[in-house]
């Protein structure tokens, strides 16, 4: 089963916060984000070695996965210039990674399922990389994109939803490919944002990109396994 989520926002208007507050908010984020991942790994290692994610599968699993996620979203919203915003990233974080267990699970099912994982891990490093460094060298004003990536992420969680029940591994295929391109470009979006001062929220902006990450991740993982695992 592949999943996105993602917050809602249509558009940004840049905003007149100074280059040195603006370059505080993305260093904040970039280690955020670093410290973000820790508990991802733990939570995909806990489900992986306990199994607890098993059976997660069809519509129970979805529905545990969106309101797990969706309450996780608000929770950050409503504390995010709090104390307690960084903890409940984090604990979101961990639940992302124990809900990805499963998928990483299945793949690890495969003889080459080690450098799967790796590979799909270095992919998504790689298109990071690449978003980032477009961030900075692009001028323009991207927040025009929102809108169109909005309804792009919502058709990919449609169709996800959709696929749950039909089980379609082509279904899964053709979402997972569309996810990566459209979460991909989100990266760029949101990157873009926090670079032109359309978000001063270091939380906020954390949450954005680690969805970015985590659903570019996930796809590539999926497409991966169902292309080139094998079960020999």
């Amino acid at each position: 089963m592949t999943d996105q989520v993602r917050t809602i926002d249509y558009g940004y208007s840049p905003a007149t916060t100074s280059a040195e507050e603006r370059n505080k908010v993305l260093r904040n984020t970039y280690w955020l984000l670093a410290l973000s991942l820790v508990p991802t790994v733990l939570g995909a290692w806990l489900g992986v070695a306990t199994g607890m994610t098993r059976a997660l599968t069809g519509g129970v699993g979805l529905m545990v996965f969106l309101a797990g996620a969706f309450g996780f979203m608000f929770a950050i919203e409503k504390t995010k210039n709090s104390a307690a915003g960084v903890p409940v990233l984090l604990a979101f974080t961990f639940f992302m990674g124990l809900m990805l267990s499963r998928l990483i699970a299945m793949v690890l099912g495969f003889k080459n399922g080690p450098s799967l994982v790796m590979t799909a891990f270095g992919g998504t490093a790689g298109v990071f990389f690449v978003m980032a460094s477009l961030s900075t060298i692009i001028k323009r004003d991207l927040s025009g994109m929102g809108k169109f990536l909005f309804i792009g992420a919502l058709a990919i969680l449609i169709g996800g939803i959709i696929n749950v029940f039909v089980g379609s591994t082509t279904g899964m295929l053709v979402i997972s490919v569309m996810a990566i391109g459209i979460f991909s470009a989100y990266m760029l979006y949101d990157l873009k944002r926090i670079i032109d001062g359309g978000e001063t929220n270091y939380i906020s902006a954390t949450l954005a990109l680690y969805l970015d990450i985590f659903n570019v991740f996930q796809s590539l993982l999926a497409v991966l396994g169902l292309t080139s695992g094998d079960s020999d």
